[in-house]
């Protein structure tokens, strides 16, 4: 079972300047916008930090809002033992969330938006209260989680080969792209949130399968780090926040044609196809 249980012991400083984290988120929107593969960002920046990372992420989603669109959350990624081991890296990351990277489900997401587009499924969080705080816990998030409900996540890491370490990642937002949330929503207190089986389907053919326990042991425990993470970058997760609580199989590759439908216990299914 996966064990982590505290924020990161990475390195949270930012080190580089402010003419080199706009350089670098230069490089990043660009990525994003053209759907084109980069180099990972320590290819060039070798140095650089876990924080600086952040520092980049965060530079993205001002641009963003300051453009106009509307941050509805966060994700926590590489929160399961299945995707720390597929990306090669150990510890967790998270990301912002926008309104339009939303999907209504089984709509058609297209392909040529995205450079290396894998398909992960979910638990959300839809928060009724504030979380903040450096040591914030299991039983807080419970406290402070409204309903919980199925997701498909679309991922896409902008970098070549997809491979990437964490702090490119972290500037990557996460990988975040596109994300699909279910029709069914339950509280917390109903649902075994530490042991929910989901099968993932590709055209109607299993193609993974797992336990909530692979997120964390518990998935709020995945919610609570990401807390955790945000009182380290100087940020609270407000009321109403969608949160994503990291995959918990992994990352199925998807292309055009494909339909992907996640199927949940006690929470029904989530599907999307790509075009």
């Amino acid at each position: 079972m996966n064990t982590i249980t505290s924020t990161p012991a990475a390195d949270m400083r930012t080190t580089l300047g402010e003419a080199d984290l706009r350089l670098l988120t230069d490089r990043i929107e660009a990525a994003q916008r053209s759907a084109r593969a980069i180099r990972k960002l320590t290819d060039d920046f070798p140095g650089m930090t876990l924080g600086d990372g952040y520092a980049v992420q965060l530079a993205l989603l001002q641009r963003w809002l300051d453009e106009g669109s509307r941050q509805v959350g966060w994700k926590a990624g590489l929160t399961s033992k299945a995707k720390m081991d597929q990306m090669g890296v150990r510890v967790p990351s998270i990301g912002f969330l926008l309104a339009d990277m939303e999907q209504a489900e089984d709509s058609v997401v297209s392909t040529e938006e995205l450079v290396h587009p894998r398909v992960e499924c979910e638990l959300a969080f839809v928060t009724k209260a504030p979380l903040a705080g450096r040591d914030c816990s299991r039983d807080e998030v419970l406290a402070a989680t409204d309903h919980v409900v199925p997701a498909l996540e679309i991922i896409d890491s902008r970098f070549a080969g997809f491979k990437f370490d964490l702090q490119s990642v972290a500037a990557d937002n996460g990988s975040a792209a596109r994300f699909v949330r279910g029709a069914r929503a339950l509280r917390p207190e109903a649902l075994a949130l530490d042991t929910l089986d989901v099968l993932l389907e590709k055209n109607g053919a299993t193609v993974a399968a797992g336990n909530s326990a692979a997120v964390m042991g518990h998935t709020a425990d995945a919610v609570a780090l990401l807390v955790r993470v945000l009182a380290e970058l100087g940020r609270e997760l407000p009321a109403g926040s969608f949160v994503m609580s990291g995959a918990i199989t992994e990352a199925i590759a998807i292309e055009p044609g494909d339909r992907v439908c996640a199927r949940f216990q006690q929470l029904g299914s989530v599907s999307v196809r790509f075009g």
